[in-house]
């Protein structure tokens, strides 16, 4: 093994254990209520997560705007600039959480217009989200920890933080809920816990393991003009692509349940398929982001290279494991999940599609990464700006004909083109740029 792949898979390997824990939050939280006696706690614990997932999701910037200054800063050994992007971070996550808790009611307000659900579980959803938003300066700071920690190659310590958080929520949710015998309410209080707890270890860690920047903790330049504008112009392109990501994940769960309960169940499943695939990806797309970062900032055109032939041959390797993978056992795994006999027999008929997943989108993943640590944001708004008018056009082209095969296939084409468009913009770009580093 190479030197580069050892340096690529440092920053994976951690980062794929904690996006595997992510999803664990809310499933430990479902697990709780589960036992509770009512399926209204469920619902509402699934409709509070959902609004909170799409919440946090649009402000996802924070993090793959942070992880890419701060690797471009630091392979450029700018200490000061380095501390400074954490505390520009910091200080806009703590401002936009402050929003949030400020417009709590008409977001939840509008946010329930949307659903249709019973009156008891919005009673109980309302009590969760007016519990769960005071964890929004928590989270939102949390973005900002892990993106620096990233860009500083630092994978581990947001690992630990991820796992530290689920043993608390565990912990805390339990003591709740079966010592104090709350019900939706000690949920959220131990999620609450855990999301302060997860901020409080992102400090600690930082003040044990990087003392030696505390002497740039202050405010001389710290809102210079010039960076905050590039620091909102990077997060302002992430924003409007992520505002594109969710409108076709949303449209994909809703235009499949116009094909009925089974077709519904079958598509969220499949998706699920999609999903573990991502969780890989997305930790090679994090060391692309810290790698590509780092050497920019260092002007070593010849690592970057390197670094993204390296990580291309990793994420097809994977993409083929997993193909194979889901073409063994897709079917054995769906089972898993579900014991309704009419849901596994009409995976069948749209597996495919599934088996189409993983090299159809293992380049979007990747070069996602190396945008980001490029700073090249507008490749990636462009590049997600083509491929959702795509999705849009191809599905409702095809629907007539096809039904929920245009509404696949549509997707496949969707992630195949964020790729495709993506690699020629920035192949044109660094082509234009032979004569310096290749700073796409």
């Amino acid at each position: 093994m190479t030197r580069t792949d050892r340096q690529i898979l440092h920053i994976a390997l951690p980062s794929i254990v904690s996006n595997i824990t992510v999803p664990l939050l809310g499933l430990i939280d479902v697990s709780i209520v589960g036992h509770l006696g009512a399926a209204s706690y469920i619902g509402a614990i699934a409709v509070g997560g959902m609004l909170f997932n799409m919440i946090y999701w649009l402000f996802g910037f924070l993090r793959m705007g942070t992880g890419g200054l701060t690797a471009q800063a630091y392979g450029r050994h700018d200490l000061e600039e380095v501390t400074r992007i954490l505390l520009r971070s910091l200080s806009i996550s703590l401002l936009l959480s402050l929003a949030l808790l400020l417009l709590q009611y008409p977001i939840r307000n509008i946010a329930f217009m949307c659903m249709d659900t019973s009156k008891e579980v919005r009673q109980l959803a309302t009590l969760y989200f007016h519990i769960c938003i005071w964890g929004a300066p928590a989270t939102l700071g949390l973005y900002g920890f892990t993106g620096w920690y990233i860009g500083m190659q630092n994978s581990r310590f947001p690992m630990f933080i991820a796992i530290t958080q689920n043993i608390v929520n565990i912990a805390a949710s339990l003591f709740f809920v079966f010592a104090l015998g709350m019900k939706v309410e000690g949920v959220a209080l131990g999620t609450l816990v855990a999301q302060y707890t997860g901020l409080a270890m992102a400090c600690l860690l930082w003040l044990a393991y990087y003392r030696p920047l505390r002497k740039y903790l202050r405010q001389k330049a710290l809102f210079d003009r010039t960076e905050m504008k590039r620091f909102f112009q990077v997060n302002r392109d992430i924003f409007f692509r992520t505002l594109c990501l969710i409108a076709v994940t949303v449209f994909f769960t809703s235009t499949g349940a116009a094909y009925g309960d089974v077709v519904l169940a079958v598509n969220a499943l499949l998706m699920q398929l999609f999903t573990l695939f991502s969780y890989f990806m997305d930790g090679f797309a994090y060391a692309g982001e810290a790698l590509t970062g780092k050497y920019i900032g260092a002007k070593d055109d010849k690592s970057l290279r390197l670094t993204v032939r390296h990580l291309f041959k990793w994420g097809f390797v994977l993409s083929l494991l997993f193909t194979l993978l889901y073409g063994a056992g897709g079917k054995g795994f769906l089972g898993l999940l579900t014991d309704d006999a009419s849901v596994i027999s009409a995976s069948g008929e749209y597996i495919g599609w599934v088996l189409a997943i993983p090299l159809a989108g293992f380049s979007a993943f990747l070069l996602d990464g190396i945008c980001i640590g490029a700073t090249a944001t507008r490749v990636m708004l462009r590049s997600m700006l083509i491929a959702s008018a795509s999705f849009f056009l191809l599905y409702y082209g095809l629907h007539p004909s096809f039904g929920n095969h245009a509404l696949w296939m549509a997707f496949i084409v969707y992630l195949s083109l964020r790729g495709i468009v993506q690699g020629s913009i920035l192949y044109r770009m660094q082509h234009k740029n032979r004569k310096g580093t290749s700073q796409f």
